[in-house]
């Protein structure tokens, strides 16, 4: 399985939307195989979408993501997990570890729905 994450300095980049690098994970039986940072200057959403999905991509982590661009990579058979933020190594280490939902990884601003609120799904009173 391959994961992306958009790189800013040592974090992950706060809108995918302009994001020019990103890094690229092999995770093989729940480990971190390789790892490779790649520029990233398409600026069309199609574009943008068709690279990653030409880079292999299965998981993109992610901050801030426009709805047209994450509409595009998961019609490329890319599951976009929004709206994280951190360090990248403290991102990733929590992915693979099934703790990327915790508050800590959330963006500032988010109230903790993720992708349900994209969908047209609110989160209950107190999740």
């Amino acid at each position: 399985m391959r994961v992306a994450i958009p790189t800013w300095q040592e974090s992950v980049s706060p809108v995918l939307d302009v994001a020019r690098n990103l890094l690229l994970v092999d995770i093989d039986a729940g480990a971190e195989q390789e790892r490779r940072l790649e520029s990233l200057s398409e600026t069309g959403v199609l574009a943008r979408a068709g690279r990653l999905k030409a880079m292999f991509v299965n998981v993109l982590i992610c901050g801030a993501v426009s709805w047209p661009l994450e509409r595009a990579l998961v019609s490329a058979g890319i599951e976009v997990i929004p709206h994280v933020c951190g360090n990248v190594d403290d991102v990733l280490h929590a992915y693979l570890t099934g703790r990327l939902w915790d508050r800590a990884f959330l963006m500032p601003g988010c109230n903790g729905c993720r992708q349900r609120c994209r969908r047209g799904f609110a989160p209950k009173e107190g999740t």
